[in-house]
């Protein structure tokens, strides 16, 4: 979540407004040249000698990566024009838990608005519902002032609603110290106890809050669960096998899914915002390097801004649908397009209707990234959705420098990665100087 997340990014003013908010940063050039020449991928025979050195050059990064201190990544590319680039790199000491594959299951983040803006767009394209439609219409009494605040603004993050990542007693479900289930409307109820950030469209400030109401609205509308939704009108048509929702907490442990980690109680809080509490931690298991895997920890906050769960292959396929046009009419895929400023921290983004427009060293690309305990991703397609991107990192503050001190290295090294694997599927050379191109979270 914040933005993604769940620190969805965005818990941004959160969570990840810390090192990753400059995922696609520039250092590119000089955490290429100094790339370890560890782990290299091998093109089978006959592959065309230049991407077998791309692939070569991310099974480097990706490598330096987890050299630097990240636990675990997967890097996919497909420039659609043949078998898409995969890579999985992880820590030595990770190998206990899971053994890092680039097929595996990860949880998506803020990725998940992107679906549920999907979702609620072609409600609007079956005339359920409007863009110009007041939350409370849908949701009435449960949004002070939600006769102005639009369907439009929850989408775009113009709404002004207090963001629920920051909330101190949803923040101790989010880290595990918590392990009630939340309900969707549990978590609406406790954002808007506090005061909105501004008045409804006269400015952006990216609030998980806004998608857990476009979940209930959507539930509302159709009379079906959000999962379900996902599934009927996204996962199923598409064939994505590996696609779900994640509802509550404690759900079967699937083998398939990545284990994430973060730093324990002993190393974290140098990492954390202003606004976390005194004490918190993360809950899980103790693990090496001064981790805790956080794989299986509460998740019922996270639902509509961060609760989905998929693969870098099924990802690829639903970006691609969605901006070459198979899931939207054109008229809806231009709305999802229209884009505003971000904050000023974030140049480079521009946030559409749970799409984001980025300016990437190596040109514009649209898609979001996203972060739940132990898991950051980055996720992006070309213009026509014929190119797709997916970076996967198993931690989010094992990313993040302290406030005080040395810089963490493998912030850098993660966004050396997440560049030179854009840069790849854009069939662009790797700037020679340093391009500033903060990323959200």
């Amino acid at each position: 979540m914040p933005r993604n997340t769940p620190y969805p990014r965005h818990a941004r003013q959160a969570y990840l407004t810390l090192a990753l908010a400059a995922a696609l940063t520039g250092t590119l050039a000089t955490c290429e040249a100094s790339a370890a020449a560890q782990g290299t991928a091998h093109a089978p025979t006959g592959r065309p000698s230049v991407v077998a050195a791309q692939e070569a050059r991310l099974a480097r990064l990706a490598q330096r990566d987890v050299d630097a201190g990240a636990p675990g990544v997967v890097v996919r590319v497909d420039k659609g024009n043949g078998r898409a680039i995969e890579i999985a790199r992880q820590a030595p000491w990770t190998r206990a838990d899971h053994a890092l594959a680039a097929s595996d299951e990860f949880r998506m983040g803020s990725n998940t608005k992107t679906m549920v803006a999907t979702v609620v767009l072609q409600l609007v394209a079956e005339h359920r519902l409007r863009l110009t439609d007041p939350a409370e219409k849908w949701l009435p009494g449960l949004i002070p002032n939600g006769a102005a605040i639009t369907l439009r603004m929850l989408l775009n993050h113009t709404s002004g609603l207090f963001n629920y990542t920051t909330e101190p007693d949803v923040l101790k479900a989010f880290t595990g110290q918590d392990t009630r289930v939340w309900t969707p409307r549990e978590v609406l109820a406790a954002a808007v106890r506090h005061d909105p950030l501004f008045a409804p469209g006269t400015s952006y400030s990216y609030s998980n809050t806004n998608y857990t109401a476009l979940g209930l609205i959507a539930e509302k509308v159709t009379g079906h669960t959000l999962g379900d939704l996902v599934q009927e009108r996204i996962a199923g048509p598409l064939h994505l096998k590996n696609t779900y929702l994640v509802t509550g907490f404690g759900e079967a442990k699937n083998p398939r899914l990545a284990h994430g980690y973060e730093p324990d109680a002993a190393h974290v809080g140098p990492l954390l915002p202003p606004y976390a509490p005194a004490g918190t931690a993360f809950a899980g298991p103790a693990r090496s390097a001064g981790h805790v895997d956080t794989t299986w920890i509460n998740a019922s906050t996270l639902w509509a801004a961060g609760g989905m769960v998929s693969t870098a292959q099924d990802w690829a396929r639903f970006s691609s649908a969605l901006i070459s046009g198979k899931l939207l009419p054109p008229a809806l895929l231009k709305e999802m397009r229209t884009t505003v400023a971000e904050e000023s921290e974030f140049p480079n983004r521009r946030y559409g209707l749970g799409l984001e427009q980025v300016s990437t060293p190596c040109g514009t690309v649209w898609g979001h990234s996203g972060q739940a305990p132990g898991y950051s991703s980055e996720d992006y397609t070309d213009s026509t959705g014929r190119r797709t991107v997916s970076v996967f990192t198993t931690t989010i503050f094992g990313l993040a420098s302290p406030k005080t001190g040395p810089a963490n290295p493998a912030g850098p090294a993660n966004q050396a990665l997440v560049n030179a694997a854009v840069c790849t599927m854009l069939d662009k050379p790797i700037p020679t100087t340093p391009a500033s191109a903060p990323t959200d979270s």
